[in-house]
This record gives C-alpha cells, structure tokens and sequence, in this order.
C-alpha cells in the first residue's frame, strides 16, 4: 500500500444512513442515525440508555489542523498516517479509566472500529474548560507582558517560563457565540471566569448552580488521574481542555458526562519528564508540529495574526510539509498513544472500505 492510501482525509462521505445532514469539524464527522436505526442498535447491541435515545456515528480523519488551518504533505499525503486511530485509542483509555474510578461516564456507547465511536446525543455544555498545571504557552505570553489575573484567578510573581504553577488552576473559555451574557463578548473562545458561569449558569448549559461544583472536580479528578498516569510514563502532563455535557440515563435520570475527546495531543500539552528536567521542553503533542511550523515558514507572523487570515489559508492550502515533518508527527502521535495504552497502532490498508464493511455487516447502517 502507499502511505497516501492509509491516510482517512475526507470522513463526511461515508454512505451511512442518516437524518440529518453530516457535521464536520476540523478532525471528526458525526453522522445522526435515524430514529429507528437508533431504536434499533441500542436494542440490538444492549446500550445502556433510555430506548428513544438518539444515537451518531463519530467518525475521526487523520487531518492535522494548526493556527485554524488544514495542513497536508508532500506525495499526496492529506494528513498524518495513524494519527487518528492514536488520537481515539487515547481518549479511549482515560474515558474507560474515569469510569472505572467513578468520576463520570464518557458519550462513547461503542466502538466498531479504531477510526469510529457510536455515541449518544448529549446536551453540551457551552464552556471549554481548560486545566492548566505549568505556566506556558499564551498565559506565558501574557504574564511576561505584565498581566497577573485570567479567569478571576490572580498569579503570584515571580514565575518563570515553564515553571510549574503552585497548584491547577482551571481556565475555562466560551465553546461557540453565547449572547445576552452581562459582560461577555458575543464571540467565540472569550476567556470567563467562575463568577461569570456561576451568574449565569443556565446560559452555560448547566442545569443547576451545584453542577458547577462537579464539573470542576471531574476537571481536577480527571486531570489528576491522567497526570498520574502520564508520570508513570516520565511524562508530563502540562495542560489539558476537557468538554462535558448532560445524557439521559437509563432510569430518565439527568446526568453530566465527558465529551469530545480527553488527554489526547491534540487537546494537551505533553512533555518529556527526562527533557524537562535537563532544563529542555520537547513537546510530544501538537503544539510540537506548531513549532516546526513556526520555523518551517518565511513569515511566523502570517500564522499568528488573526487579521491575515487569508493569507494562512492560502498558505496552508498551497504548499506541501515535507514528508520527514509529517511522518515526525506521526511519531509523536503513535507513540504516545502506545505508550499509553500498551498496543501497537496499525496503519489499515485502506481504512474507508474497512469502515463501511463494519457498519454494514455488523450494525446494517449502510444503504
């Protein structure tokens, strides 16, 4: 097989039957089944949920996206070979371990293939939540500047660069445009504070002043048992985003769950515990591929400055990474999901027909 072949880009045109039209996002497509389809497989398959559930097919690529673009490679390579089977098999082992110490339950209901998770539909909750353990990144950026408080939490001084913070602090932003909130901009990813979500709970999803309680002690427990597993590993967990919504369960009772995806180095920070402690940073996460591409192009500033976005986009969509890049980060992806988990990352031959023969062999979802 070449590698090209190996490669899931487009993941918005499988023949799964739907209801609704596909959603895709910058790395996963989720295709809503039909009711009956829904009834169906959670009668079939014995899910744990309330019978009028519905249900989708979440669907992840091998695309790599950066400074809100799309990126590929030289050789006709549309994304990073294995990345997406790591990114699912991460998220895969800190949402079975969450449940299994009793913090919460994940969307996942199964998992047909590697590049493919069957999930409830779930009531988001309209806040990124991010966790934050050391002091880097942007928050470094605007320390060294002088600022001292983020999210109504204020910073000692003193700090250094990649130092790690006297104690987690959690970050939270705004997930898509939220309007008629006192005080917060009508804008996605706006930096809050809990004063804000707790002012206005409901705007945020919450479905009581007490859930705000639970969500940042599932985001503190949850960190916490990735960090520690990652230091096993002498690796360091630096910093995370977490996103949770509600489900209805079995008995018709509300409950909060962990969305999207957990721990993985697309949503975290991760770094060498070895490099740390010589004094260096080596990144085994996306922010990794950022970096090279901060050197790799003449002009840094075209992928930091909101306002030349078009020119980003044409950039990323003219010019080919070198194959020695990509398969670095292919790497780095592989790697952390084996270390992890302890299994070996396979690439398929060809992952599209792989999926389409699971789902209509075993689930009967294609037409």
């Amino acid at each position: 097989m070449s590698l090209a072949d190996s490669v899931l880009a487009i993941n918005n045109d499988l023949p799964i039957r739907t209801q609704k039209p596909v959603h895709s996002g910058k790395v996963r497509s989720v295709y809503w089944l039909t009711e009956s389809d829904s009834r169906r497989l959670i009668k079939q398959k014995g899910y744990q949920v309330p019978p009028n559930t519905p249900l989708a097919i979440m669907v992840i690529s091998d695309r790599i996206s950066a400074f809100d673009c799309i990126f590929h490679g030289e050789g006709g390579l549309l994304g990073i070979p294995g990345k997406g089977a790591a990114l699912n098999a991460i998220s895969n082992h800190w949402f079975k371990l969450f449940a299994e110490q009793g913090l919460a339950d994940s969307h996942i209901l199964d998992i047909p293939h590697p590049f493919v998770w069957i999930v409830q539909k779930a009531r988001p909750i309209k806040v990124e939540a991010i966790c934050r353990q050391y002091i880097t990144g942007s928050m470094w950026r605007a320390y060294a500047k002088g600022e001292r408080e983020f999210c109504g939490i204020t910073l000692p001084e003193g700090l250094k660069k990649d130092q790690k913070l006297p104690e987690l602090i959690i970050t939270p932003s705004t997930k898509g445009i939220l309007t008629g909130i006192p005080g917060v901009p009508a804008q996605d990813d706006v930096n809050i504070s809990r004063q804000d979500i707790e002012a206005n709970y409901q705007a945020f999803g919450f479905e009581s002043l007490a859930d705000i309680d639970l969500y940042e002690k599932l985001l503190k427990d949850g960190f916490k048992v990735i960090s520690d597993a990652l230091e096993k590993l002498d690796q360091v967990f630096v910093d995370t985003k977490f996103e949770f919504g509600y489900v209805t369960d079995k008995d018709g009772q509300s409950k909060l769950i962990y969305m999207d995806e957990v721990g993985t180095p697309d949503s975290s920070r991760i770094w060498d515990g070895q490099a740390y402690r010589d004094g260096k940073i080596l990144e085994n996460s996306k922010e990794g591929f950022r970096q090279f591409l901060l050197t790799h192009v003449a002009d840094g500033d075209v992928l930091l400055n909101k306002d030349r976005m078009p020119e980003r986009e044409a950039l990323a969509r003219d010019n080919a990474l070198p194959l020695v890049a990509m398969m670095d980060v292919s790497r780095t992806y592989t790697g952390v999901a084996e270390k992890v988990t302890g299994k070996t990352i396979t690439l398929a031959t060809n992952p599209k027909a792989d999926i389409i023969k699971i789902l209509r062999e075993q689930y009967d979802l294609i037409d």
